[in-house]
């Protein structure tokens, strides 16, 4: 049993910005949509080397203006301090007071010598608690499943622990689809003294080709009974998406009952899959 760190769980919702004014007006219609959930916040990505900072700027800055409470990803690497600290006065000023600060991926065609100050999320959580002290709740990456690039759990798990003893408040998981894979490592943190707030990321099922590619790249396991129904659907999208939806509303429901502090649905910009999930979980909320 994972007990939970609040009286009520925090539930909250990802975005990514994106990248043409068309896809900024449509974006602005879904998060309409999902800012009628009363969630507790919004977070947005940062791309790879801080491919999207102008679309995450943007983002944030129209979340804001309709006074959504906002969680923007802080992605170190390509950074230098100065860079990070301009970026952080910046939120800091829109009054902006949660991030979730990752290592990030390296861009492509970058080297090694433009990896900027930063080579890992510990020394970012570091720096942000040396520059602003608790002026902001950090956020944090974990991986239930482990990180494809750690080589293995116990690596990983040390690796996550550093960030928190750097001073994250909270953690968001990498998406998975087996509640027993979460929970593990909720009790592995435990052991060896990790007890913020671990929130379960949420993934809908609505494109199998999509979501394989993906959990292909990030190491996140599709059970393989799951896999093969999938694939067994071919083109019967409302077949496929009605399946999805039960997988992923059943796992909510094992990580609810288990005590988990909340859930951090992944969007894709897309409000219909998440706001029917929330809807049959009856799901309510608190301020972030």
């Amino acid at each position: 049993m994972v007990m939970s760190h609040r009286s009520t769980p925090l539930y909250s919702v990802e975005l990514f910005p994106p990248k043409t004014a068309e896809g900024m007006e449509k974006l602005k219609l879904e998060i309409n949509q999902l800012n009628t959930l009363n969630t507790a916040y919004f977070s947005v990505t940062y791309g790879a080397g801080g491919s999207t900072r102008e679309g995450t700027l943007d983002t944030v800055a129209w979340l804001r203006g309709l006074n959504i409470d906002t969680a923007p990803h802080l992605a170190c690497i390509g950074s230098t301090r100065e860079q990070v600290r301009e970026l952080l006065s910046q939120y800091q000023q829109q009054g902006i007071r949660r991030l979730v600060a990752l290592r990030g991926d390296m861009p492509s065609g970058m080297g090694a010598g433009d990896r900027g100050d930063f080579h890992y999320a510990n020394e970012l959580v570091s720096f942000v608690r040396t520059e602003f002290a608790d002026a902001f709740h950090i956020e944090v990456a974990a991986y239930p499943e482990y990180h494809p690039q750690s080589g293995n759990p116990a690596r990983d798990l040390e690796n996550f622990k550093r960030k928190v003893d750097a001073g994250a408040d909270g953690a968001i998981t990498q998406y998975f689809y087996n509640a027993d894979a979460y929970f593990a490592f909720v009790a592995s943190c435990q052991s060896v003294g990790v007890d913020i707030p671990i929130i379960p990321g949420i993934m809908p099922i609505t494109n199998y080709t999509q979501l394989a590619r993906f959990s292909d790249t990030c190491g996140a396991e599709i059970p393989r009974w799951v896999r093969r129904r999938l694939e067994g659907y071919g083109d019967d999208v409302k077949s496929l998406r009605a399946f999805g939806h039960e997988v992923v509303l059943n796992l909510c429901r094992q990580l609810i009952d288990g005590g988990a502090p909340g859930l951090h649905f992944y969007t894709m910009n897309q409000s219909a899959p998440t706001r029917r999930l929330w809807t049959d979980l009856r799901l309510s909320t608190m301020p972030g």
